[in-house]
């Protein structure tokens, strides 16, 4: 390449990488300002799911805990692009609110470590909770076959007829003792159901909640590495202008 053409292709290279520069700042700047726009629509979804808030309510607030960990991946973004570019083409107002995100990203480390253990605690709870429902219902049931046993128990063979009547139904050739015993048997075959089902139902119930639980509180605890990450890599914003 001669001199000539060399001196040519300086100030043309030169310029391009103007142009680039120039391309990128306003590139930057769209990033940023959705950077912005995802934090404020993360903060709608905050407020609407704390209020109204039902502090002391384990169920309420498992139900929070989870949706909060699901939908911190639009802050986590919403951050990235806030800080994308240091402090490369910024406006005088950023600078404080530089400082202020970075400091918001330590204290969110700090809220997501905190709801690990609020979230083990309120499974415990809330599993509790469930097994005294489930067996306080299927208690009743029980209560309500053995009376009826009871009645079967003590029925003369002129009330069973009576009572098959009453039902639209009649002996169909057998004795009442036949069909004391047969109803008997179902009922004892539906307090075995109960028994089953309360045991399948808790266990159903038992198993979701152990899922949601540790889907949980193992991104409580990503996110707040997260958080923490950001932090520590945003000093540059912390002791700028």
């Amino acid at each position: 390449m001669t001199k000539s053409s060399s001196d040519k292709f300086i100030p043309a290279l030169v310029q391009e990488l103007q142009e680039f520069a120039f391309s990128q700042t306003g590139s930057t700047k769209i990033l940023r300002m959705l950077g912005y726009g995802l934090l404020l629509l993360a903060l709608f979804d905050v407020v609407e799911m704390l209020f109204p808030p039902n502090f002391m309510n384990p169920a309420w607030e498992f139900q929070t805990f989870g949706s909060l960990v699901e939908r911190v991946p639009v802050p986590l973004i919403g951050f990235a692009l806030i800080f994308y570019g240091e402090m490369y083409s910024r406006s005088k107002w950023e600078f404080l609110s530089l400082k202020l995100f970075s400091w918001l990203t330590l204290l969110l480390a700090v809220i997501f470590l905190l709801f690990i253990p609020l979230g083990i605690g309120n499974t415990v709870r809330l599993s509790k909770q469930s097994a005294a429902q489930i067996t306080t219902a299927s208690q009743q049931q029980l209560t309500q076959a053995a009376q009826v046993e009871q009645q079967l128990n003590q029925a003369t063979p002129e009330q069973i007829n009576e009572f098959l009547k009453s039902q639209g139904r009649s002996l169909d050739g057998k004795s009442p003792q036949e069909v004391k015993t047969q109803i008997l048997s179902d009922v004892s075959k539906a307090k075995a159901q109960i028994k089953t089902q309360a045991e399948r139902t808790q266990s159903s119930q038992r198993l979701n909640l152990l899922k949601n639980s540790v889907k949980w509180n193992l991104g409580a605890l990503v996110s707040a590495a997260l958080f923490f990450s950001f932090w520590k890599a945003t000093n540059w914003a912390r002791i700028g202008r």
